[in-house]
C-alpha cells in the first residue's frame, strides 16, 4: 500500500505543480473567470478573525488574509515566507530571522522585527496553545532581524512558525475590532466585512509579493457538503473544499472543472475517554471496541475508496515507519466478544447488550457533521458496536462545542480530522494527544492517557536535531499508543479542491490553510 500512496502522491504533485507552472496565462478563453470577484465555497469553523482566539488563524490564512514569518511547500519543508532566511546559534538555543525588506501591511506600514516581536508575544499572551507549540526565553528584534531565544533546543522552529497560530498582525493599529474587522494582515485580500456564514474581501492594493488576481472576494460558509457541491455544479460558487467523495466523479469532466487531490496529512481519529470511572478505562473494553470496527470497510465502501483505512497515530503519506506497524487490534469482532466477557460484560437480560451490575455498557460519541465522513464513521461504528453488545449514544454537536466537552471530559469516545504535521513533522500532534500534563491549560489530552514509557520518549524527541532519530522516537511511541489502545483511529482522507476550469492554480497542498492565496487567478 505505501508503494501506491506515494505514487499517488507523487502524481499529485507532478499535477499541482503543473497548474502553478501553466499560471494564469493560456487556457480556454470561454471557461474564462472574471477577474471583477471569485466565489468561494468552504466549512468555516471560526467565529471571528482574530489569530489569537482558538483556532480561527487557520481562516485567517485560508480567506487569504494572514502570512506567516515561514511557509511550508508541497512536500511540507519549511521555506521562507515574510522571512526570507534564518539560522541557528552552535548552542542551538538562538534563531535568528530575517524579516523581507520588501513586506508591508494592507495600511501601508512595514513589517518590522519589532512588530514581528509584538506580535509573536501578543498571540503567546492571548492563546496558551502555543506554550504547547514551543517555549522562548527571550525574543528582540535587531533591524529586521527578529531573535528568538527558546528554554530548550526546538529542532522544528522555523516549521513551528509556520503555524497560522503565528501569522503577523500589525500591532501597531490599536483602534480596531480585530475579531469583528479582522487584523491589519500581509496578505493578497484584506476585510471588507466578516461573518461566520459569509465573507467579502477585497484585494490588498498594497500587497508586497506581486499583483493581486481578483478585485474582490467572496466566501460563503456552505458546511454540508452535498450543497457546496451543488452550488459548484450551479456555477453559484466558483470553486470549494473537500468534495464529498461520492460526489466527485460530477466533476470529471476536465472541459469544465479541475480537482485537485492529493493524500493528505490528516488522521481522522477518536479520542477515548479512559478516566477512572469511564467504559473504556478498562483495556480489554477499549481494545474489545476497536477490535469490532471494520475500518477497512468503512474507508473502501461507505468512503468510496477516498480514504485510506487507519491503524496508526500518523498517516501512511508521511514516512514515519506505518507499514512496520503492528495493531494488536486489527478487525477480530469474535476476539472483541471474548474481551468483553472476560471483563465481566455479559448480556444477562436479553436486550442485546452486554451488562454488568445492572447497567449496559453505554458509550456517548461526540462528532460534529462539518466534514463528511465524521458521521458516517459514527453511524458505523454505532452499528458494528452493537454487534458486540456495546451500546454507542450518537451526538452531533457544533465544531466550537468540541473542545469545550473534550476539557471538561464529556464524551467517552471523540472524533477529530487531525493535520498531523502542521510544524512540519508530527511532534507536536503527538506531545499534544497523548503527552501527559503538557500544558495544564491544554485541552487535547484530557483523555487521561499516561505511558512513562511514552513520556521519556518525547522527552528525547524535543532535543534531537538528527532526522533518523526523530522518526525513530516516533515509531517508537505511535507503536505504544497502539498497544496501550489509547485512540481510535478510524482513516486518512484523500482531500481535495474543486473549480471551474476557467480558474488556474486553486490547488490543495498538504498544509491544509493555502486556499485563497496569490496564485489563485482566472484563466486567461
Amino acid at each position: 500500500m505505501k508503494k501506491s500512496l506515494k505514487f499517488t502522491a507523487a502524481a499529485a504533485m507532478i499535477g499541482l505543480m503543473a497548474f502553478a507552472a501553466a499560471g494564469c496565462g493560456g487556457g480556454d478563453k470561454k471557461a474564462a473567470v472574471s477577474n471583477e470577484v471569485v466565489k468561494f465555497g468552504v466549512t468555516n469553523f471560526a467565529d471571528n478573525l482574530d489569530p489569537a482566539d482558538n483556532f480561527f488563524s487557520w481562516v485567517v490564512m485560508r480567506y487569504g488574509l494572514g502570512e506567516c514569518l515561514v511557509k511550508f511547500d508541497e512536500k511540507m519543508n519549511a521555506t521562507p515566507w515574510l522571512a526570507d532566511k534564518w539560522s541557528i546559534s552552535d548552542d542551538k538555543l538562538t534563531w535568528t530571522f530575517h524579516i523581507n525588506d520588501k513586506v508591508c501591511f494592507s495600511n501601508g506600514d512595514k513589517l518590522t522585527a519589532e512588530i514581528a516581536k509584538e506580535s509573536i508575544e501578543r498571540t503567546f499572551k492571548l492563546n496558551t496553545r502555543a506554550q504547547s507549540i514551543f517555549q522562548y526565553a527571550e525574543i528582540k528584534a535587531d533591524g529586521q532581524n527578529l531573535i528568538i531565544k527558546t528554554k530548550k533546543p526546538v529542532p522544528t522552529l522555523p516549521g513551528m512558525l509556520a503555524d497560522p497560530l503565528f501569522i503577523m498582525i500589525d500591532t501597531k493599529v490599536t483602534n480596531r475590532d480585530i475579531k469583528k474587522e479582522g487584523p491589519i494582515c500581509t496578505g493578497p485580500y484584506a476585510v471588507k466585512s466578516y461573518s461566520k456564514a459569509k465573507a467579502v474581501m477585497v484585494a490588498n492594493e498594497k500587497y508586497w509579493n506581486g499583483k493581486v488576481p481578483f478585485k474582490n472576494a467572496e466566501i460563503s460558509t456552505i458546511d454540508d457538503p452535498n450543497t457546496r457541491a451543488m452550488a459548484l455544479q450551479k456555477g453559484e460558487i466558483d470553486f470549494a473544499t473537500n468534495i464529498a467523495a461520492g460526489d466527485l466523479q460530477l466533476f470529471k469532466d476536465k472541459a469544465k472543472y479541475n480537482i485537485s487531490e492529493i493524500a493528505s496529512l490528516r488522521t481522522v481519529l477518536a479520542q477515548i475517554n479512559m478516566n477512572e470511572g469511564k467504559p473504556l478505562h478498562d483495556p480489554k473494553v477499549r481494545a474489545a471496541l476497536i477490535q469490532c470496527l471494520d475500518r477497512e470497510t468503512y474507508n473502501k465502501v461507505l468512503l468510496k475508496d477516498t480514504f485510506i483505512p487507519g491503524k496508526a497515530p500518523v498517516p501512511p503519506s508521511l514516512d514515519y515507519g506505518f507499514d512496520q506497524l503492528k495493531d494488536p487490534n486489527a478487525y477480530n469482532p469474535e476476539n472483541a466478544k471474548k474481551l468483553l466477557a472476560e471483563a465481566g460484560w455479559k448480556d444477562t437480560n436479553g436486550d442485546g447488550y452486554v451488562d454488568k451490575n445492572g447497567k449496559n455498557l453505554e458509550i456517548d460519541f461526540v462528532f460534529y457533521s462539518g466534514r463528511a465522513e465524521l458521521p458516517l464513521y459514527a453511524e458505523a461504528t454505532q452499528a458494528d458496536a452493537k454487534k458486540i453488545g456495546i451500546k454507542v449514544n450518537m451526538k452531533n454537536v457544533d465544531y466550537n462545542v468540541l473542545d469545550p466537552m473534550r476539557r471538561n471530559g464529556e464524551f467517552d469516545l471523540i472524533i477529530s480530522n487531525i493535520l498531523t504535521a502542521n510544524t512540519g513533522d508530527p511532534e507536536v500532534y503527538l506531545n499534544w494527544y497523548w503527552k501527559s500534563n503538557i500544558n495544564a491549560s491544554q485541552p487535547q489530552n484530557s483523555t487521561g492517557y499516561s505511558n512513562p514509557q511514552y513520556d521519556a520518549l518525547s522527552d528525547k524527541l524535543s532535543v534531537e536535531f538528527d532526522p533518523a532519530k526523530r522518526r525513530e522516537y516516533m515509531i517508537q511511541m505511535q507503536q505504544i499508543l497502539l498497544d496501550d489502545g489509547a485512540a481510535l483511529f478510524f482513516g486518512y482522507p484523500k482531500t481535495n479542491m474543486v473549480s471551474k476550469a476557467g480558474l488556474a492554480n486553486a490547488n490543495i497542498f498538504p498544509a491544509d490553510y493555502y486556499w485563497l492565496t496569490k496564485d489563485v487567478c482566472p484563466k486567461q
